[in-house]
């Protein structure tokens, strides 16, 4: 069964990735059982107090699986799951593997903006949330989600108070009856490894988030493939401080690898250092995944940490480029040997390896995980730079989707006609293969590891009456790396301030991490000589945040860049 939407491997492809065993054509939930027989009275998962045995997390899933179905879910649907950490988000995406039901994986912080779109491109039959989280009400907004929606979409609650209407979806999760006869039953159901597995979010380029389908076999390869890279084992303890719902921390080597190979997941809600710091010390884990934010943090934090953190073995960085300065910080800095990610949803994932001296770990992003991850570096019309020169890098490879998910205009610019993903990253790579990430041809801000829109943010702050023309560039920023900056130019006789665009983003339901942090004012936007929008000169106005009096109404508006507290 093939989703309408999804664009498929070329059946050569196929024959090859099969025939070298990166694709092993099984499904996820088979496979799942596969670990509960091998590790069954093994901790699979620690959830705050909760310690979930393999065989229990199996049976579980299975569980859930058959009450999925009874709420009317069936092989080639597609459901909206905005969950945190948590062990209900694993049983759930292992439940579905089992049916043959694909969850698009929402972030927590989305609000009704991104909701709504992904529901209505995916197609979905439900919604699954929280109850609440952090205090915000999710059950109100997957209930709001699912009425947009229509065609009978329901919705699934975690959580302990659970509206009339919608489903329990803990209660699912208990039953009685053999639990060989369920799983045979479900065998049954399973669906083939070329199906879709999951949907993951793209940083997004062009207005909101594209959605990628990542099959069993290709996402399964990325896990497998990522945890032998990384040396995950039966010893291996994973801390996920990052949202499960990013590939990095689920399957990048993330959760997932841990659970093919025997180890333990142990979910936090968030990346605070003093909380985390306290788990890694009692789980004695060993290895964690963190955005450079986050390790900035952690490092400040562990100056005065009281913790043992000697277990920890490992520290992954990814999400955004760590410069030399900061690498050589965390070579050690937090106890556990530093490796450096770059990787995206779309595919291509590389490592520095555990083993690689320490000038490769400062100045490079590793190297692919596989043989068959092909590299292409290009200049502006498309052809190949000479070796060791900067390029904009092109991917193709088994775990590398041909195409976002019902996206065809889309997917004519973001890949060639042979098939090459055009990343939008700008690298360079050495004779041994390994990259050096110099900058970017996508127009994004990444924030903390959020990747965000430009002409999202544009498009929105564009539709204030008082705004002429915007443009919207990443400034620098300690803590997150970059934030949002809006330039703006006003009609005349208008004004605006940060607030204003805070409300309208709030009563539009955008996530807040979008919400501009820095506005500039400016009597016109610069250009290039060819007529475009001059973001390098933008780039450099907002990063010297000048902060002249505001600017009244028939008057010449200087630049002028404020801050506004982050909602």
């Amino acid at each position: 069964m093939t989703r309408a939407g999804a664009v498929p491997w070329p059946d050569d492809l196929v024959q090859q990735y099969v025939a070298k065993g990166y694709w092993r054509q099984r499904p996820l939930g088979a496979l799942m059982w596969e670990w509960a027989d091998a590790y069954g009275p093994r901790v699979a998962l620690v959830d705050g107090d909760r310690r979930i045995t393999y065989r229990e997390l199996a049976e579980t899933a299975d569980i859930l699986a058959e009450g999925l179905a009874r709420t009317g879910l069936k092989r080639g649907d597609n459901i909206l799951v905005q969950l945190p950490n948590c062990r209900e988000f694993i049983a759930l995406v292992l439940a579905c593997a089992r049916l043959g039901v694909a969850p698009v994986l929402a972030l927590p912080p989305h609000r009704e903006h991104e909701l709504t779109y992904m529901a209505e491109l995916a197609k979905v039959s439900a919604v699954v949330a929280p109850s609440n989280w952090r205090d915000f009400d999710h059950q109100s907004l997957a209930e709001h989600v699912a009425r947009i929606r229509g065609h009978g979409c329901r919705v699934l609650v975690v959580g302990d108070t659970v509206r009339p209407g919608n489903v329990d979806l803990r209660a699912l999760m208990t039953a009685t009856g053999d639990p060989a006869a369920r799983r045979h039953r479900l065998d049954a159901l399973a669906p083939d490894a070329s199906e879709v597995l999951l949907f993951l979010l793209s940083g997004g380029t062009t207005g909101l988030p594209k959605i990628i389908a990542r099959t069993h076999n290709d996402y399964e390869y990325n896990a497998r493939r990522s945890g032998e890279v990384c040396g995950y084992d039966q010893d291996t303890v994973y801390l996920a401080v990052l949202p499960i719902a990013h590939n990095f921390a689920l399957a990048s080597p993330g959760v997932l690898a841990a659970l093919m190979n025997g180890g333990r997941a142990v979910l936090m809600p968030s990346p605070n250092p003093e909380a985390a710091f306290a788990v890694i010390e009692q789980e004695r884990a060993t290895v964690t995944s963190l955005v450079p934010a986050v390790a900035r943090r952690w490092l400040d934090a562990a100056a005065t940490n009281h913790h043992d953190l000697s277990s920890l073995k490992v520290v992954q960085v990814g999400g955004s480029v760590l410069s030399p300065a900061e690498a050589q910080s965390l070579l050690g800095g937090l106890g556990g040997r530093l490796q450096q990610v770059f990787g995206m949803a779309e595919g291509l994932l590389n490592y520095t390896r555990l083993d690689d001296p320490d000038h490769l770990v400062l100045t490079t992003q590793g190297r692919p995980i596989c043989l068959d991850d092909e590299i292409l570096l290009v200049d502006d019309d498309d052809v190949p730079v000479p070796p060791g020169q900067p390029g904009r890098l092109l991917t193709r490879g088994p775990y590398t989707p041909r195409g976002y998910f019902a996206a065809p205009e889309h997917n004519a610019r973001a890949f060639t006609a042979d098939g090459w993903y055009r990343t939008g990253d700008v690298v360079r790579q050495d004779g041994a293969g390994n990259l050096t990430v110099e900058g970017r041809t996508k127009d994004l801000i990444n924030r903390g590891g959020e990747k965000i829109s430009a002409d999202e943010v544009e498009d929105l702050v564009r539709s204030l009456p008082q705004v002429a023309d915007v443009a919207v560039v990443p400034s620098p920023h300690r803590e997150w790396g970059e934030s949002v900056c809006a330039c703006v130019v006003l009609k005349g006789g208008q004004t605006l301030d940060l607030a204003d665009i805070q409300h309208l983003f709030h009563e539009r339901g955008v996530a807040a991490f979008k919400t501009p942090e820095l506005l500039m004012f400016l009597p016109a936007l610069p250009q290039t000589p060819v007529g475009k929008i001059d973001k390098k000169a933008l780039r450099k106005l907002a990063g010297e945040r000048a902060v002249p009096a505001r600017p009244t109404p028939g008057r010449a508006r200087p630049a002028r860049v404020t801050a506004l507290p982050r909602p």
